[in-house]
């Protein structure tokens, strides 16, 4: 299959390099200009991993950022999302022939949003897990595509859970959907609604609507739809 990539970080080249290692191959790639913190365009040493991984392969990158449908190039089949932060627009996503997913480090519908596993061990959760998912107008809501639980391990950190649970089991994953889209297997289940929370970002301001809290005797509203709107 032909693979475009949109993604960040050691995750993004784990996934490419998973994808390559199957026989995939990857038709372009997304990712920040510089690795975050950083501001030495010069410095090939800031540019994001992606980046500093698509270069020598000659494979072409677009800046996150900037990435609309045309830097999509003719003949690809699936676009991944692998820790990516950019949004992907329809006209975007339609450019593939097959399929746009992405993975969440939690179990869709919940925890919703950018800081999924800070919320995690923040939250106290016993149980967590990973997430593909079709993408489509709304953030981390699309038909998911493989799931699977696993266990928080007593002691564990926002960067532990990740580096030595959930970002192992998306690389699988994602594999593991590539795999079904490749032979024709198109999972879409959807994701039930009446179970969905959304956390903001945890470095963003707290939200205040108050025309969101509802009076006695109104119908409720569902302020995740404008904390998601607000992000």
């Amino acid at each position: 299959m032909n693979i475009y990539i949109s993604g960040q970080g050691a995750f993004a080249v784990q996934v490419a390099e998973a994808l390559l290692d199957e026989g995939h191959k990857i038709a372009g790639a997304a990712a920040p200009r510089l690795r975050k913190g950083w501001s030495d365009e010069s410095n090939a040493m800031s540019w994001d991993r992606l980046r500093s991984w698509a270069f020598p392969r000659d494979i072409p990158w677009t800046d996150s950022a900037e990435l609309r449908a045309m830097h999509i190039p003719d003949g690809v089949d699936i676009i991944v999302a692998a820790h990516s932060h950019a949004f992907l627009g329809r006209y975007t996503r339609a450019r593939a022939s097959v399929a746009t997913i992405g993975y969440h480090p939690s179990l869709l519908p919940l925890h919703r949003g950018r800081d999924a596993i800070r919320w995690t061990i923040r939250d106290g959760d016993k149980v967590t897990g990973g997430s593909v998912y079709h993408l489509t107008e709304r953030t981390d809501a699309g038909p998911l595509a493989a799931q699977e639980h696993l266990f928080v391990p007593p002691g564990s950190t926002a960067q532990s859970l990740w580096r030595e649970h959930l970002a192992p089991l998306g690389v699988r994953l994602l594999l593991k959907v590539v795999a079904d889209l490749a032979g024709g297997r198109r999972i879409e289940v959807p994701q039930d609604e009446k179970m969905a929370t959304w956390e903001p970002a945890m470095n963003a301001q707290p939200l205040f609507k108050p025309e969101l809290i509802a009076l006695p005797g109104t119908a409720s509203v569902d302020g995740s739809r404008w904390a998601l709107h607000a992000q």
